[in-house]
């Protein structure tokens, strides 16, 4: 199915080894029998979690993205430690460093790829409840506010473009549906 489409990979070649990306440059056969270059991001993978209080409201997380220059409101997330970290053990170990909240209760709602075109990163995304309080303690090169907000709140801050973190927008607005139910 689909073969009409498929890339067949011809060789490959690391272009840079990093701490957190790891570029490859692949040379490729396309389905008509021409041959193109693909550069690509190789990830370890991720998890991301949506904390919901008892009272309805969740917590996100206010930090500075030097990428794009902007403080940014987003859910709590991290990457794997490795390939082959349990996406919900790192998920745990996310929220517990970033909110100090961990919680009884964890559901996956979604595996988004989330930069296809140039990226094999998958991020696992949960939501948390039964949330417990604790002490947060976040890595030494992380700065982050907490922020407590009705999920309705979330979602207009997700309309009006104020939330615009790929990962977060998918997780609010999947979490307004499932808490609706």
């Amino acid at each position: 199915m689909y073969e009409d489409l498929i890339e067949e990979k011809v060789s490959s070649e690391d272009i840079f080894d990093g701490v957190l990306l790891h570029v490859k440059r692949d040379y490729v056969k396309l389905p008509n029998g021409n041959k193109a270059v693909r550069e690509w991001i190789k990830h370890q993978g991720a998890s991301a979690v949506i904390p919901v209080l008892p009272n309805g409201n969740i917590i996100l997380v206010r930090q500075y993205r030097y990428p794009i220059g902007k403080v940014t409101l987003e859910i709590p997330a991290g990457k794997l430690d490795s390939v082959d970290e349990d996406p919900l053990i790192c998920a745990k170990r996310e929220l517990s460093e970033e909110t100090g909240y961990t919680a009884n209760k964890y559901t996956q709602i979604h595996k988004l790829a989330t930069t296809v075109g140039f990226s094999n990163e998958w991020i696992y995304i949960y939501l948390a409840q039964d949330l417990v309080k604790g002490k947060q303690h976040t890595d030494d090169d992380e700065f982050i506010n907490l922020v407590e907000m009705p999920l309705s709140k979330a979602v207009d801050l997700v309309n009006k473009g104020e939330i615009f973190d790929a990962k977060s927008v998918v997780a609010i607005l999947m979490a307004e549906k499932l808490c609706k139910q």
